[in-house]
């Protein structure tokens, strides 16, 4: 992988265990996410929202990213098979490794974003999937992220480092 790829599949999903839809583009809004997905500042109905209405938004809610490689390597190494958009991610991604985009500012399209942390599986996640795809994602699950300018996303979009 290169320090720098491209957005696959967008996906989003309108409320808790909603199934996740594929979109061609989506409005990434600074510092509330993506517009019409479970953890939209207007939404958030998301199954890890950790806080109150009147409470400050915490980090790494805006945006999760997954590596398209990541999905392969788990139906290849383990068996596990996830129909697209099964894995929870907002972002599908190809040739670029997002675990080292913690703590860096990075560019997808025309939108500024920063990384935030890892997105570690969830017991939630296996219980929706399958069993096994907790330790086979553990380390490989994806990055959540801040949006910090507004624009839109599109399949073929360059996901590069700033910094």
């Amino acid at each position: 992988m290169t320090g720098s790829g491209t957005v696959e599949r967008i996906f989003i999903a309108p409320e808790a265990e909603a199934k996740m839809e594929e979109q061609t583009d989506v409005e990434a809004v600074a510092g509330q996410g993506l517009r019409g997905d479970r953890y939209f500042s207007e939404i958030e109905t998301g199954t890890f929202v950790e806080w109150e209405p009147d409470e400050e938004r915490h980090d790494g809610y805006d945006l999760t990213l997954i590596e398209q490689e990541a999905v392969t390597a788990i139906e290849r190494e383990a068996g596990i098979e996830l129909v697209p958009g099964e894995h929870r991610r907002n972002i599908e991604t190809r040739d670029v490794a997002l675990n080292h985009l913690v703590g860096q500012r990075f560019r997808v399209g025309d939108v500024i974003c920063r990384g935030d942390r890892l997105c570690e599986p969830c017991n939630h996640l296996q219980r929706i999937t399958q069993d096994g795809v907790l330790q086979a994602l553990t380390h490989r699950g994806g990055l959540r992220a801040d949006i910090l300018e507004d624009g839109m996303i599109r399949p073929g979009d360059v996901i590069e480092p700033l910094e």
